[in-house]
């Protein structure tokens, strides 16, 4: 679908000047690998006359990815292959000493190359270097840049580029925005995303095509909004832009990882009977992944029989799935004969598949087969990362050997600058207050937080539920208390743990004020915080009480 400007360059820049994101000088701080903000006036405003936007030929076109798609828009080759960035910046060098210069085409080729090898800062920095040399830029120049700065976590300094655009009556084209809006998916700026979206949209600045709308439906999925993404499907085909199969993988996996199976199964049959889209390994991976996690394994053997009936090959990936669904149910030797398979077949497993094993015979306290699977590994030449090391972490410490935990979990950090992460922290937490061990583990926790790793929701339960069942009440209620007023006073789990703590502890006073307390917090009691309180009062000799609750 073509890009369609319906209104004049002047209501563009409008746009863009009122929209939100696109406060240039505010947005380009002394921090920006982009420019100062002192440096931000004057580059926008720098050049003399009105530039008119290059047509570039189709034969120097390629291509960019976004969601596995391929987006036409930039010059293919310099001429000479890049080797490296110093032949890029040497090749750079020699190309603006030339008289004439040469051509964008030439010039947006070695930056697209650059940012290619992932030195985003360093295309900026070239593209800085052609405005300082007059080289003419055109909208595939501006794209390259704004891709950049999208990349590095900077979009709105992808806004200020686009701006310096419009300033040359450079008009931004579908894939401009297309990477705009990525860049605000990437940084977790769906709502901002979707209002621009709504803008272009709105006021009929550009006609999106399929990967526009795969870019938004990512970002409202990866935000948990599958109802919004749904209603995106049904207007794209309203608009006659026609859905592919990245845009209902998309949706299909995310209804899936939110156990919504019924739903992405419905979408399924949608998108083969009635729009005609063929299904990819990646379809079926997300539906396998689905149906493991809620144990519905005739379904799984069903999918399985119809890739094989339309020659879809399994990839690693969808093995690694069926190996980690098979180990959480307790199956490891069927775990196993999967792997075997997958290596009959030539795939190769990797450090996904290796580590579900390992959490396999970890949960079922094998912790001998499980380091033979680590050995087997270094003997591959795969590297364990934090989640494999994690798996065995959780191993030891539910056999208690909590020393030998201990030193796993230090050996992590010599592991090529590897670094605990929140999880392996909490399965250490608990093993040590599991073990008795509460001061090891308060030690652990305060270290946790000097290492600038933030506890989550269920370390502050893990917390204070160790520090209940070691007699630390006191503790643990001077803990809740200095989280203060944020969601996890508002955790109907986190007063189930102290109101039990409490009243086990001989102070039911203080259970049954927490228990007042509820209804203030707009929290709604459930069985166990009634058996908590039913308990306590029964230990209390308060049993008329106990009785009144459970009534």
């Amino acid at each position: 679908m073509v890009m369609m400007f319906t209104k004049k360059p002047k209501n563009l820049i409008s746009f863009f000047f009122s929209h939100p994101l696109n406060k240039c000088k505010a947005t380009l701080a002394t921090s920006s690998p982009l420019l100062s903000f002192r440096n931000a006036s004057s580059f926008l405003q720098s050049g003399t006359g009105t530039l008119t936007p290059k047509t570039i030929s189709a034969q120097f076109h390629s291509t960019y990815f976004f969601n596995g798609q391929t987006l036409v828009n930039h010059p293919r080759s310099v001429g000479e292959k890049i080797i490296n960035l110093d032949h890029a910046l040497q090749l750079f060098d020699e190309m603006t000493q030339r008289q004439p210069l040469p051509s964008a085409v030439k010039f947006n080729q070695l930056l697209q190359a650059v940012a290619k090898m992932k030195h985003y800062s360093c295309s900026i920095e070239l593209f800085k270097q052609m405005n300082v040399v007059c080289v003419p830029v055109d909208v595939y120049t501006i794209n390259i840049v704004i891709r950049c700065c999208c990349q590095m976590h900077h979009t709105i300094e992808g806004f200020a580029v686009l701006g310096y655009g419009f300033r040359r009556s450079i008009l931004p084209d579908v894939f401009t925005f297309s990477t705009l809006l990525n860049g605000l998916d990437l940084e977790d700026r769906v709502l901002k995303a979707e209002r621009l979206f709504k803008k272009l949209i709105k006021e009929a600045l550009c006609e999106p095509n399929a990967i526009m709308y795969n870019i938004m439906i990512k970002g409202l999925c990866k935000s948990g909004n599958n109802d919004t993404a749904i209603a995106l499907l049904k207007l794209m085909d309203e608009k006659g832009c026609k859905p592919n199969v990245v845009t209902y993988n998309t949706i299909i996996d995310s209804l899936c990882k939110d156990k919504m199976v019924d739903d992405a199964l419905k979408l399924f049959k949608e998108m083969v009977f009635h729009k005609g889209i063929l299904p990819n390994v990646v379809t079926y991976t997300s539906l396998i992944h689905g149906l493991c996690n809620l144990c519905r394994w005739d379904e799984v053997s069903k999918l399985l029989k119809e890739m094989e009936d339309k020659r879809i090959s399994l990839n690693v990936y969808t093995y690694s799935v069926l190996v980690d669904a098979l180990c959480k149910e307790g199956k490891v030797e069927d775990a196993n004969c999967i792997i075997n398979l997958m290596i009959e077949r030539g795939k190769v497993p990797d450090v996904v598949t290796y580590s579900s094993l390992i959490d396999g015979y970890c949960l079922r306290g094998q912790i001998s087969k499980a380091k033979e699977v680590l050995n087997l590994m270094g003997s591959l030449g795969l590297v364990p990362n934090v989640v494999t090391y994690s798996s065995l972490v959780n191993g030891y410490c539910k056999k208690l050997k909590i020393e030998e935990a201990m030193d796993l979990f230090h050996e992590i950090t010599k592991k090529g600058g590897m670094q605990p992460d929140v999880i392996t922290y909490n399965t250490l937490l608990h093993g040590l207050f599991q073990a008795g061990r509460s001061e090891a583990a308060c030690e652990l926790f305060n270290e946790m937080q000097t290492n600038k790793l933030m506890p989550n929701e269920s370390t502050y339960r893990i917390v204070l539920e160790g520090l209940c069942n070691n007699n630390q009440v006191d503790e643990a209620l001077s803990l809740f208390h200095l989280m203060g007023d944020n969601k996890l006073n508002s955790d109907i789990v986190v007063y189930n743990i102290l109101i039990d703590g409490a009243s086990k502890n001989g102070k039911f006073d203080i259970a049954r004020k927490l228990f007042n307390e509820l209804r203030v917090r707009g929290l709604q009691p459930n069985v166990w915080t009634y058996n908590a309180m039913i308990s306590g009062f029964c230990r209390e000799g308060l049993v008329s009480e106990a009785k009144d609750l459970f009534f």
